[in-house]
């Protein structure tokens, strides 16, 4: 199987690439590709970023948000992960499907790894998760990509993919949490994950040859990652209706604040508590309508506040719904 080489770790290029590799290439005979992420968290194309994500501690630790174009849950990832992609020409999915996905654990059997393909989009290894995958058909193609988690942060992985608060429900497709596993501690010949993968592409590539973009090709791709993977449309603005719930206490009382997120805009926002203000809050909660629910856009969206909230600055009660978010 030919390989595309491709040193990115960029998330949202990577995002594109994928896209490329499926709709862009000729693919007469299957393709993969191995890629790593910086710091970045992953989320599904059906998924609520705001539900699915702990937004503030992304923000905090500089890890970026990327959604992409197959369904599935969050994945956390950062350079000790590696990731795959095969694509090529389907005839019959129910075949071509699972045999992408064996081709994977198949490889990591001849490693030493203990691999056993699940029936939940993972690869486990004695019991615990090391690989999540997801597919994507158009037209006649079909594409599979994964994780493999060779040395992963998972402390990191743990926080990123812990949403702070209570959601109280979400029209988006929901991650499910798995025990997981590094695979590093079942390669002991494998010291780093350079060494991981140069032996996992020496196995898939069975001597075959690499494939080389041209110009054209790599401008392309770049040109997809600016216009519709970094932008706020595609990683936010596809998120499904989601409802949540804040509550804490400033120095004018209890403000608790129920809101709908749809498609990236505050909807329905109303506001409840003990809190002392000079006017309703009803006011405020109307001109908030509609705003982006980010923290630049709520902050503007929440000057004059105080008149609402005795004391409370617009970067307070725009913290209040965003760090919920």
């Amino acid at each position: 199987m030919k390989s595309l080489s491709y040193p990115s770790t960029d998330p949202h290029l990577n995002m594109a690439m994928d896209e490329f590799v499926l709709e862009g290439l000729r693919l007469d005979e299957p393709v993969f590709v191995l890629w790593q992420n910086a710091p970045s968290v992953i989320i599904g194309l059906s998924q609520n970023a705001f539900a699915e994500v702990n937004l503030p501690y992304l923000e905090e630790h500089g890890i970026a948000l990327a959604r992409r174009v197959t369904g599935g849950g969050a994945v956390y990832h950062d350079l000790g992960n590696l990731n795959y992609t095969i694509a090529g020409r389907s005839r019959d999915l129910e075949r071509d499907y699972p045999a992408y996905v064996t081709m994977v654990a198949d490889a990591l059997r001849r490693l030493g790894v203990p691999a056993e393909v699940s029936g939940r989009n993972d690869i486990l290894v004695e019991g615990r998760k090391c690989s999540g995958y997801a597919k994507r058909v158009w037209k006649d193609r079909l594409m599979i990509h994964g994780t493999l988690m060779y040395d992963v942060d998972l402390e990191v992985l743990t926080s990123a993919l812990a949403v702070p608060g209570s959601k109280l429900s979400s029209a988006g497709v929901t991650s499910v949490r798995s025990r997981v596993a590094n695979l590093k501690e079942f390669l002991p010949g494998l010291p780093d994950i350079g060494a991981f993968r140069a032996a996992l592409g020496e196995i898939l590539s069975c001597g075959d040859g690499p494939i080389t973009l041209t110009a054209g090709q790599l401008d392309a791709v770049r040109r997809d990652a600016d216009e519709k993977f970094r932008t706020w449309e595609w990683i936010y603005g596809r998120s499904p209706r989601g409802e949540f719930s804040v509550r804490k206490k400033f120095a004018c009382g209890t403000v608790e604040a129920t809101f709908s997120v749809d498609h990236g805009l505050i909807r329905g926002l109303s506001f409840g508590g003990d809190y002392l203000g000079n006017m309703p809050a009803d006011g405020l909660a109307s001109r908030l309508e509609g705003v982006r629910a980010d923290r630049e856009s709520l902050t503007k969206a929440c000057e004059g506040c105080e008149r609402y909230f005795d004391g409370m600055s617009p970067e307070d009660l725009a913290g209040l719904i965003n760090n919920r978010l």
